[in-house]
């Protein structure tokens, strides 16, 4: 398909990856098989845990289940399409598949921006609130804040996905980067972008600025709860209520604030790859350490189901 000036229309893409050195990629399929191996495992594993533990039944493991969740699809955007491109000598993506890759990367990238933003809500509840906490966060409510961040997620990732496709992208057909994203398509663009980057600035702009406010807001008053409480021992323990979630939001939103806030003429395609790795595969690994290692929920719960399986019979 052809359109003005002889330019052809591009209906499928050459991925670049991170490198085109045959051993290079070899040592990335490891180290990259490695990561999705432990994701899965970690996020799987705490899911599992949560489930089978009734005493990790309350709203704060739910919404650390339901991220685990969201974490597993998010990684599984990702890496197995870097897998499939290390070992294969055809990075070929066509324009549909390259759309499906951008929707859902968009949908569930959005959706654990909002659910990271109801966590602090919820983290908000438990420390201003304790004694009201699972009166104020019935299983109803918890549902439908995590149905909320999906519907949210997906409702973003429908106006970015129209507003990106609806552009037509000539000539050259190689994307340097390692999946479909905003920066290398915008380069290849035929039309007129300036509509299309106010469209895409009012977009995210939206978005971010609700979700932050949301988290900026709980944790004014987790903040202003905390000074109150007298005892040293009592404002540590009401910090370590929210401090894995705050290590969680400073990753995950400071990563998309990097990215977004940058002049383009900064956006270089290593500097793109190098800052969407942290929340397109680190994230999504260390978001279930984060929630276990220093969790002694977490930890007594691990001991009893291991000693439920391993205990003889």
């Amino acid at each position: 398909m052809e359109v003005e000036d002889n330019c052809t229309l591009v209906t499928d893409f050459v991925m670049v990856g991170f490198t085109i050195d045959p051993f290079l990629r070899t040592i990335l399929f490891v180290v990259f098989l490695a990561s999705y191996i432990l994701t899965l495992t970690g996020n799987l594993g705490l899911i599992i845990l949560i489930y089978l533990d009734s005493r990790l039944h309350t709203p704060m493991y739910f919404f650390v289940g339901s991220l685990s969740f969201l974490d597993v699809w998010y990684s599984s955007v990702y890496t197995p399409r870097i897998l499939y491109d290390c070992v294969s000598k055809n990075n070929h993506i066509s324009l549909a598949g390259c759309a499906a890759q951008f929707f859902f990367s968009a949908g569930l990238g959005w959706s654990e921006c909002f659910l990271l933003a109801f966590m602090a809500y919820d983290r908000f509840v438990a420390i201003c609130n304790p004694l009201l906490y699972a009166t104020a966060m019935p299983k109803k409510l918890c549902i439908q804040l995590v149905v909320g961040a999906y519907t949210m997620g997906f409702a973003n990732a429908i106006a970015h996905t129209g507003n990106t496709f609806r552009l037509h992208f000539c000539g050259n057909n190689i994307i340097n980067h390692y999946f479909c994203d905003v920066p290398p398509l915008v380069k290849m663009a035929f039309d007129d972008t300036r509509v299309y980057e106010l469209i895409l600035t009012a977009l995210i702009g939206f978005s971010l600025l609700t979700a932050t406010a949301v988290i900026v807001k709980s944790y004014i008053g987790i903040v202003a709860t905390i000074i109150r409480i007298r005892s040293a021992a009592g404002r540590r323990k009401a910090f370590s209520t929210c401090s894995a979630h705050l290590v969680s939001v400073s990753l995950f939103y400071g990563t998309m604030l990097i990215i977004y806030s940058t002049p383009k003429s900064y956006h270089t395609p290593n500097w793109d790859k190098t800052n969407a790795l942290f929340y397109t595969v680190v994230n999504p690994l260390i978001n279930p350490l984060i929630y276990s290692l220093r969790n002694k929920d977490v930890k007594a719960a691990f001991k009893k189901v291991w000693g439920r399986f391993t205990a003889p019979k």
